[in-house]
């Protein structure tokens, strides 16, 4: 490598690692401020079970798949946590920073697919935008998702262009890593391939693109993702009933495609998306860098990612079913063409003294105004209001209010002099109470109508409280709000 080449990826990785740490610190304040929602109660809970000996069993009824369970159990235990119950909010939600930080980074991986500049402001908007940040803060597995499919894009489209048997290798790493994520990986297996197959058409009468299909370096890429996907849904050969199992997952995800509870209009994640003080802006950056990309017919990467965009837009767009945080997907189509834009508007030649000063002045005045309103977004967002029913982000956000519950469990146990009381939840869906309730060695989970035991404490949905009335005669009420719309009944003893 010369001197000048050395010094250019010197500089590149300065500045991105800058922006990672950036980003990085600001995911990390008051981590576990916000109330576990019941997603991420579910996979703490899986976690819990692997501090507690016990395999990964796949489960595609209502779960995903074991990526998140295999970061955060490792990282768990480096930070000291030995079992549920000591696990906590920040202990787990570190796996989303860090791999929210990765996507930051790979930013800088792909300045050979981008350029410099797009990548860099991509990687700003990716760092400080309320949305990223937001769910980078939130133990599910959009993170990982969304960093192991940019990892796809960069090391596919490299190594197609370089024929490198090694970036094949990697690129199918991190096509499994996408699978083993989230199911939902068929929908954006789909979107890339479709978008190769039309980029490919769209250019082939202008420059030759190569084969597609290149037999010697595509059979290792399969070879490489059957074998990574596989060790990590049989958890390292111990539970070879996933992949049957992974089978079910297909008819699974075609009935939640239909909504089962979650149907929203087609527009709903452009609303999502432009809401906001900064979205709107940040949206027309965007739409203006995906018509630049459009327009000039050409080879650059830049056409393949517009399509892909497009086909994930309308792929999801279309089917009922939809959550905010899967909009997190679009993030990286959306930074990287605002960021083509800016660096574009920047660039229109200055035939004039005064067009030398405009232009630069535009930009920046531009930027700053980005700036600004995306801090005050992010700052409501994220840190003032993260758990409110005013914030699109919070869906069926669990409420402040039952982090009251455990308290005063506590409370009127020490009263009573119970040193381990015991608990029976009778709810149908008990979630996220498995979380709250993880101090104490005594606690049950019913169905309502099923018949319970004795208990110090009972904590019932309102509708199943009428079926035990026997039982919780002589206790007092108190109401928690669990989910906007949804309470649930504490019934305590009397202080002695």
């Amino acid at each position: 490598m010369s001197n000048s080449a050395f010094q250019s990826q010197w500089t590149r990785w300065t500045a991105f690692l800058a922006v990672a740490l950036f980003g990085l610190l600001l995911r990390l304040p008051q981590l576990g401020a916000r109330p576990m929602h019941t997603d991420e109660a579910v996979n703490a809970y899986i976690v819990g079970q692997l501090l507690a000996g016990e395999n990964y069993t796949y489960d595609p009824q209502d779960r995903h798949g074991p990526a998140l369970a295999a970061l955060a159990f490792p990282l768990a235990k480096l930070q000291g946590a030995k079992a549920f119950a000591e696990l906590t909010e920040s202990e787990l939600r570190i796996t989303s920073v860090l791999a929210g930080t990765v996507t930051i980074l790979l930013f800088g991986a792909a300045v050979e697919m981008f350029g410099f500049v797009p990548c860099l402001i991509g990687a700003l908007l990716f760092a400080v935008s309320p949305l990223p940040v937001y769910y980078g803060r939130y133990f599910i597995h959009e993170s990982i998702f969304v960093a192991a499919t940019f990892g796809l894009i960069v090391t596919g489209w490299r190594a197609h262009q370089t024929h490198s048997a090694p970036l094949g290798a990697l690129a199918a790493a991190c096509a499994a890593l996408v699978l083993v994520s989230k199911e939902t990986a068929v929908l954006h297996f789909f979107a890339l391939t479709a978008a190769a197959f039309v980029f490919w058409l769209w250019n082939l009468r202008r420059t030759h693109l190569g084969n597609l299909w290149r037999p010697k370096a595509a059979l290792p890429a399969l070879a490489v993702f059957v074998l990574l996907s596989v060790i990590l849904f049989t958890w390292f050969g111990s539970n070879w009933s996933a992949l049957p199992a992974l089978l079910h997952a297909v008819p699974k995800l075609l009935a939640r495609a239909g909504g089962e509870g979650h149907q929203k209009p087609f527009w709903y994640f452009s609303r999502l998306l432009i809401g906001g003080w900064s979205g709107g802006l940040i949206s027309a950056l965007a739409c203006i860098g995906l018509f630049l990309a459009l327009r000039k017919r050409d080879p650059s990467p830049y056409g393949f990612l517009a399509f892909y965009a497009i086909f994930l837009v309308v792929i999801h767009s279309s089917i009922p079913y939809k959550t905010p945080w899967l909009a997190l997907n679009f993030w990286l189509p959306i930074a990287l063409f605002a960021g083509l834009a800016l660096k574009s508007l920047w660039s229109i030649p200055a035939t004039t003294p005064a067009l030398r000063i405009a232009i630069p002045a535009y930009c920046i005045l531009v930027g700053g105004i980005a700036a600004v309103l995306i801090a005050r977004d992010t700052h409501q967002r994220v840190f003032a209001l993260p758990a409110d029913e005013t914030n699109p982000y919070a869906y069926a956000q669990t409420t402040e209010d039952l982090l009251g519950l455990p308290a005063l469990i506590e409370l009127v146990a020490h009263q009573n002099a119970l040193a381990a009381p015991r608990i029976a939840v009778i709810a149908s869906d008990p979630w996220p109470l498995p979380w709250y309730l993880r101090h104490y060695s005594q606690v049950g989970f019913w169905q309502p109508g099923q018949q319970v035991g004795q208990a110090d404490f009972y904590i019932t949905s309102t509708e199943a409280a009428d079926q035990y009335g026997d039982q919780l005669k002589d206790l007092h009420p108190d109401f928690f709000g669990v989910r906007p719309g949804v309470l649930i009944v504490l019934w305590s003893p009397a202080p002695k």
